[in-house]
């Protein structure tokens, strides 16, 4: 990715953009219905993005995940990356100036970790690096979240707002709110190696709604009373509450049938290796759980059973007052 000698580009630079992961703690499918969710973001788990410049006649090129090759020929799985370039340079009013983008990425994609987002959020910031143009958080989040529409349709904004945020977020009918954490806990955060589909979850949910309207509305109900539950113990610092509210929106997830039986092992082993609380994040049919632990000691013996019960890899997030 360099630009050939000798030509005029404009002062630009290579650019660095950096965002995180999510994890989404309480209020997955019943978010989706009016019910409040709560997302967390995971500082340590990085989304890192590179914008090198290149000259007019060069072809733009893409290194991400295992894709090597042309821009313009990364297919589906890279659109929402490509409209972040489109969108940001035509608000920079660049948009004649090409680039080539390369990410790295410290946790999977198709996980329910906000890859997508974190990905095309760093990029935003790559690219408004390369030209030393800061934006607003504002601006940043409607540049990402133009880029998510054609990743996930309709996104709420939570994930672009949580991969580049500070503190978790609660999302309830369209707005969002930050909250401020209580207490002391670790997340354990395990991948089942079984790549998700928030699409077709959620399109489940929606036909067994239409189905068997009564029944799927009272889960969805208990789900956004747990999710209500969990946010005030959070807030509160009340960690075994809050695992409590995590073991019941498991059972309720299941209900909904968007778990895996990969999920319901893990959750299993984290649960018998001491666990306050354990269940998926994101939404469901493989990719992560949560598992609360009261202190490292806990998360550490949780990570080690999540690894023996099959987990491909285990993340450790510290819950810091």
């Amino acid at each position: 990715m360099v630009a050939i000698a000798g030509e005029d580009l404009h002062g630009v630079h290579e650019g660095y953009g950096q965002t995180w992961a999510k994890a989404i703690l309480m209020g997955e499918h019943s978010v989706v219905y009016g019910h409040p969710a709560l997302a967390l973001p995971l500082h340590d788990l990085q989304m890192r993005a590179w914008a090198q410049p290149i000259a007019s006649d060069q072809e733009p090129q893409l290194s991400a995940l295992d894709y090597e090759g042309p821009l313009s020929e990364s297919g589906e799985l890279f659109g929402g990356l490509r409209r972040a370039v489109e969108v940001t340079l035509d608000f920079l009013g660049h948009s004649d100036q090409r680039f080539s983008i390369r990410t790295e990425s410290d946790f999977p994609a198709g996980r329910g970790l906000g890859s997508s987002a974190a990905a095309s959020g760093a990029v935003v910031r790559a690219l408004l690096d390369a030209y030393d143009v800061r934006a607003s958080h504002e601006q940043l989040l409607e540049l990402t979240n133009q880029a998510e529409k054609i990743t996930h349709g309709h996104p709420s904004g939570l994930d672009a707002a949580t991969t580049s945020g500070e503190l978790p977020v609660e999302l309830e009918r369209g707005a969002m709110r930050t909250v401020q954490l209580r207490g002391n806990g670790y997340l354990v955060i395990a991948d089942t190696g079984v790549a998700g589909s928030t699409r077709e979850a959620v399109e489940g949910v929606r036909s067994r709604l239409e189905a068997k309207p009564e029944v799927v509305e009272q889960l969805l109900e208990s789900l956004g009373d747990q999710a209500r539950s969990a946010i005030g113990n959070l807030e509160t610092g009340q960690m075994e509450p809050l695992g409590a509210s995590m073991n019941q929106a498991q059972e309720l997830l299941n209900a909904l049938q968007v778990g895996h039986a990969q999920l319901d092992a893990l959750v299993s082993a984290a649960r018998s290796a001491g666990a306050l609380g354990a269940k998926l994040t994101g939404g469901g049919l493989g990719g992560c759980m949560l598992a609360l632990a009261a202190n490292e000691s806990d998360a550490q013996r949780i990570s080690e059973a999540l690894l023996a019960a099959g987990a491909q890899e285990v993340w450790t997030h510290h819950m810091v007052a």
